[in-house]
């Protein structure tokens, strides 16, 4: 679809009031297409100012701005991505992936209740986002047209690169934060913050060149350890540190006891995207990774190894399906559903420490579906459990493992 197509249509844009929405918004409706701007609340934390996102998008010739309350989906997301432990290659626990998939089937509902049907962002033909916004809209309104202006010949034409769209804003008078010299561009929500692009293309930049928002590095952490309780009750965060808490104020709280002392800044990783392209990104998520670790020591408790065994397999698919935009298909759905009856029985308190990036294990208690038995695992004589009945189980393991050798399997 190219912009030429849109003039006297009406458009649903995904904008942040940033320099590309900015820059997308004015250029579209020059051209005579309307756009309606929609925003979400996702718990920025690097943006508690939607009155200024709405005027600098009515400014930019939005005809409206929607601004879409969604700061207990992606909360309720978040603890979906925790429960299955779904990070991505290595430890990106998919904060941007799955704020993909909330803003857009909230967008995608609120479009429907308006009569919209022309989808449009900001994504770039480089990046897992255009896959993500595409694929989502596709799986959710298949009706719906999807317009991706750094996918039209005439806009890349018009603008090649950031600096054109500095100076055209510049020209329009419209204020952006976004300079030609600007190190790296910053993405946030409840989960997390991504720092990509700008300097931090160059593998030679290290990883604290970025400013972190969501707390500070290890170095600059306290001095003194700092114990943290989380009480899970069915694979939810109940309790932070003995105090009842919701979901999103169990974000909140964690991201500020996690950042305080540098847990989850500034982690490093070059990833593969979808498109093919690796891409290097520096990641903030302190409260996630809080969380996340604590719920990943709650289930050595109740996996038994068969279960565990599942668990992972299902824990990979559903990281993947997250990063590539999958989230609502049957594939995910069937993993959240097969990995849901672990999170009925994940309930229990974790104690951690805290202190200068690192999460140590203090304790484990109140977990009543805990398959850990201190007798059973013993070195000492206690307990029922008698060394000598081993004999028997290994004899019959011995079987096979003679006819590995006289069948000459033994490489």
């Amino acid at each position: 679809m190219k912009a030429r197509d849109l003039i006297g249509k009406t458009v649903a844009f995904a904008g942040s009031g940033g320099l590309d929405s900015c820059t997308i918004t004015r250029w579209l409706t020059d051209m005579g297409v309307r756009v309606i701007c929609f925003t979400a609340d996702l718990g920025q934390p690097d943006e508690d100012d939607t009155e200024a996102i709405r005027q600098r998008m009515l400014k930019a010739g939005a005809e409206d701005f929607v601004l879409l309350p969604e700061q207990e989906a992606i909360a309720q997301a978040g603890l979906q991505v925790i429960q299955a432990q779904a990070c991505y290659e290595g430890r990106y626990w998919n904060t941007t992936g799955i704020a993909r998939c909330v803003l857009t089937k909230a967008m995608v509902e609120e479009m429907q209740k308006r009569g919209l049907t022309i989808f449009s962002h900001g994504a770039t033909g480089r990046g897992n986002d255009q896959v993500r916004f595409q694929l989502i809209t596709n799986m959710l309104a298949p009706e719906f047209e999807v317009y991706a202006p750094w996918r039209d010949e005439e806009f890349l034409a018009r603008f090649p690169g950031r600096s054109e769209m500095i100076d055209f804003c510049q020209e329009k008078g419209l204020s952006v934060s976004a300079t030609k010299d600007k190190p790296y561009s910053t993405d946030a929500n409840l989960l997390g913050l991504t720092h990509e692009s700008g300097m931090l293309e160059s593998l030679t930049t290290p990883a604290h060149f970025v400013t972190p928002v969501m707390g500070c590095y290890p170095a600059d952490a306290p001095h003194e350890a700092e114990t943290v309780t989380v009480h899970f009750e069915k694979g939810t965060p109940a309790e932070i540190n003995g105090q009842s808490v919701d979901l999103v104020e169990a974000f909140k709280r964690t991201n500020a006891i996690a950042g305080k002392h540098g847990v989850g800044i500034g982690t490093h990783l070059v990833e593969n995207r979808f498109v093919g392209i690796k891409s290097r990104g520096v990641y903030e998520s302190p409260g996630v990774e809080l969380l996340g670790t604590c719920y990943g020591w709650l289930l050595q408790l109740v996996l038994d190894r068969r279960a565990r065994e599942f668990y992972e397999q299902l824990s990979l698919l559903v990281a993947k399906q997250i990063y590539q935009g999958y989230w609502f298909d049957l594939a995910t759905q069937m993993a959240l559903r097969a990995i849901a009856p672990t999170a009925q029985l994940a309930t229990g308190s974790i104690t951690v420490s805290v202190y200068k990036g690192n999460l140590s294990f203090v304790s484990a208690d109140h977990a009543p579906h805990s398959l850990y038995s201190e007798e059973n695992a013993s070195m000492e004589g206690i307990g029922t459990y008698n060394h000598a009945d081993s004999e028997g189980l290994l004899r019959v393991f011995g079987v096979s493992a003679r006819v590995l050798a006289t069948s000459g399997q033994i490489l």
